[in-house]
């Protein structure tokens, strides 16, 4: 990660913090006042990327991967659940595939 990008997420972190709508002025205000410089268009694309997302859950769900894909309430960790049986489904078929083939290479 850049160091604008870097800039552009804590001042939205730091405007969340003081429950100040996050806009691209003021992550600007904040980043130049860090004595930061960032290309105009981070901020702008931070801005609109965070506006009407509740911050706060996007924080509290980092790492859980089912909360980027799944919906509020759509069960994302019984769709985790399934994705993992079913990779390992697929590698018993692998190794049983494996199994049957004896141990003889194409250059043996």
């Amino acid at each position: 990660m850049s160091d604008s990008e870097l800039a552009c997420v804590y001042s939205a972190l730091i405007l969340h913090d003081a429950q100040i709508n996050i806009t691209a002025e003021k992550m600007n205000l904040l980043i130049n006042a860090a004595g930061v410089t960032v290309e105009p268009i981070w901020p702008n694309l931070f801005a609109r990327a965070l506006e009407g997302k509740d911050i706060g859950a996007l924080v509290s769900n980092v790492g859980s991967g089912a909360a980027a894909a799944a919906a509020p309430g759509a069960g994302g960790s019984d769709a985790t659940e399934q994705k993992e049986e079913k990779k390992e489904e697929k590698k018993e078929e692998s190794e049983e595939e494996s199994d049957d083939d004896m141990g003889f290479g194409l250059f043996d």
